[in-house]
């Protein structure tokens, strides 16, 4: 099955990207200003984009400054099942941070649509860790 992966560096402490990834507010700041997550395993995390799309995601796996991990529930169809993973890797203070979100069925102009904006968000992800400032979605 495809997956779209991404693998970047953050210049800041893995504590801070795990942070950005399980929060409200750090979601909020660079993903999606309609963000909102509960912080525990089998606890759901929701995004609204606008009156466009919506995404309810299971909380499957979470380790402390390492691991992140979702399964979506509810948004468009071919992200239904899809899984997401962010592993974070701590190299001399500095986080390295591999995503890849699995279990497309195919590989379709909405997949490289949504690869493309993978890495517009993970770029948002990286400026919002080392300055305080992303670039979300904005809902208001």
């Amino acid at each position: 099955m495809p997956s779209i992966k991404h693998h970047l560096l953050i210049k800041t402490q893995p504590e801070k990207v795990y942070t950005a990834l399980t929060k409200t507010r750090g979601l909020c700041g660079w993903w999606t200003t309609g963000a909102k997550t509960d912080e525990h395993i089998g606890g759901t995390a929701e995004f609204i984009f606008g009156e466009r799309y919506y995404n309810k995601m299971k909380i499957i796996n979470l380790k402390k400054c390492k691991t992140v991990e979702w399964e979506c529930l509810e948004g468009d169809k071919e992200w239904i099942g899809t899984t997401f993973l962010f592993d974070i890797e701590d190299k001399e203070g500095t986080a390295i941070l591999r995503f890849s979100h699995n279990n497309w069925k195919e590989e379709t102009d909405f997949f490289a649509s949504c690869n493309f904006n993978w890495g517009y968000y993970l770029i948002s992800l990286k400026q919002y860790c080392e300055t305080g400032t992303g670039t979300p979605f904005n809902n208001g």
